[in-house]
């Protein structure tokens, strides 16, 4: 049997491979004669010094190269797929699962559900662990990757199968207790639910998973999404002033025993369920230095801090041009973002902002996340209006290294639809400060463009 093979893309001038004859389009089969299998397959082999690289050319020849290199050196090889495999998908079919949520039409790659346990080590993808056989435990333990993501939601056996409907589901919750014997560093996450594994369900699996810290370094609590498009879906619940405050009075009560115990406060509650409640963020030192910014925990007061902070390094003698620009975010921000411009405007009585809350019609109203803002809810509900010179959005309205709302809408099209520049903003308080002012983060420094006037009389 012909064995498989993983397309070299490219190939790093100066490089082993560059010097060792190897072109783009060659393919690799083995290392020291093993198979690889993956990325990770790979990177592992090659940190021998001594390796024997198995290749076929493009024309059927297959010979095999010697290497000697430096220990851990890279051989320069860029594979056509970077996970040098294909992507497992998904194998629940989760009552929250928020792809089943998504309205019909949209681009066919939105619509993959991926549940592939690498992805947590390349991208720091949550996973249910359904997917993974026993060869994929014991290679994380032989490896000893770190840190995996795990999508716990709960620890009830029975109600982790009801949840992700699958019967494998509370089964493979042992895979934790192997992780932590091996000590191998875990994050984990809980998509909450009403009247399903809140309340009670919460307490035992927060209490369940404290057992595994400081090996498992966080865990995360968010609350459900909730589309318009759940015909034929479990009759999901949304959270609410006061359910979102009886979540965050759990979290804290851990937070304070768990601190008091490991000097971690180990469990946190996203911002949106603070928002929820209309209670204040909790301070810097609560998040643990930001571990689960990714999951939407400490996102607003991070942002606030590097927002003010920024602010208050500028001269207050400082006038910058007139101008007038407009900030569009989605219901939950709002509030914060308008008090951050306040502070801006009334520093810079030059400066004019308005702050636009997206209702979300597309997916629905309770969805108020700016992260799901589409392309023509912005178009639709901002015609007509004058928004100044610039037209403000966070970059996370956009897909991944796109210029692309996730209604397939582009930046151009909101720019030709509302005749005004727009100009994405990343995700800090300080680029919303410097994209306020006119000014570019990457070409000027602070202390080039804001100076008192005195220096420039010297």
């Amino acid at each position: 049997m012909r064995k498989k093979g993983h397309v070299i893309y490219k190939v790093k001038e100066d490089s082993i491979a560059y010097e060792m004859g190897l072109e783009p389009g060659d393919m690799l089969i083995a290392v020291n004669g093993v198979e690889i299998e993956d990325i990770f397959d790979y990177d592992y082999a090659i940190e021998e010094e001594y390796l024997e690289l198995y290749v076929r050319k493009a024309d059927g020849e297959e010979f095999i190269l010697e290497i000697e290199k430096e220990e851990n050196e890279d051989l320069g090889i860029i594979f056509e797929n970077s996970l040098m495999d294909d992507y497992k998908s998904c194998s629940n079919k989760c009552i929250f699962c928020f792809i089943d949520q998504m309205p019909p039409g949209m681009r066919e790659t939105l619509y993959f559900k991926d549940d592939d346990s690498r992805l947590s080590f390349l991208q720091g993808n949550y996973i249910t662990m359904t997917n993974m056989k026993e060869k994929d435990v014991e290679r994380i333990i032989r490896f000893h990757m770190s840190p995996i993501n795990i999508s716990v939601h709960t620890t009830n056996p029975e109600l982790r199968k009801k949840m992700l409907h699958n019967r494998f589901a509370g089964k493979v919750l042992k895979y934790i207790d192997r992780f932590y014997d091996a000590g191998i560093t875990m994050n984990g996450q809980i998509v909450l639910c009403p009247e399903v594994n809140d309340g009670r369900e919460l307490e035992k699996t927060i209490t369940d998973l404290a057992k595994y810290a400081p090996v498992m370094q966080s865990l995360s609590v968010v609350p459900v999404g909730v589309t318009k498009y759940r015909d034929g879906l479990y009759p999901m619940k949304t959270f609410n002033a006061q359910t979102a405050g009886e979540v965050i009075d759990i979290i804290e009560s851990f937070q304070t025993k768990m601190f008091d115990e490991l000097g971690i406060h180990f469990v946190h509650a996203s911002d949106e369920f603070y928002l929820l409640a209309g209670r204040e963020v909790p301070e810097e030192e609560r998040y643990d230095d930001y571990c689960q910014l990714e999951n939407g925990v400490g996102m607003t007061r991070l942002f606030r801090e590097e927002f003010i902070s920024t602010l208050n390094e500028l001269p207050k003698d400082f006038a910058p041009e007139k101008r007038s620009v407009s900030v569009i975010t989605g219901y939950l921000a709002y509030d914060n973002i308008k008090l951050l411009t306040d502070m801006l405007v009334n520093k810079y009585d030059n400066i004019k902002v308005n702050v636009y809350k997206i209702r979300n019609d597309f997916f629905g109203e309770t969805i108020t996340v700016s992260g799901l803002v589409t392309g023509q809810d912005i178009i639709k509900q901002l015609s007509g209006i004058q928004l100044g010179d610039a037209l403000l959005i966070p970059i996370n309205m956009l897909r991944s290294q796109e210029r692309v709302f996730l209604d397939d809408v582009t930046v151009d099209d909101v720019q030709n639809a509302l005749q005004v520049n727009v100009n994405i903003v990343k995700s800090s308080g300080l680029d919303l400060v410097y994209n306020i002012l006119g000014i570019s983060a990457g070409d000027i420094s602070l202390e080039d463009r804001f100076r008192p006037y005195e220096a420039d009389s010297v």
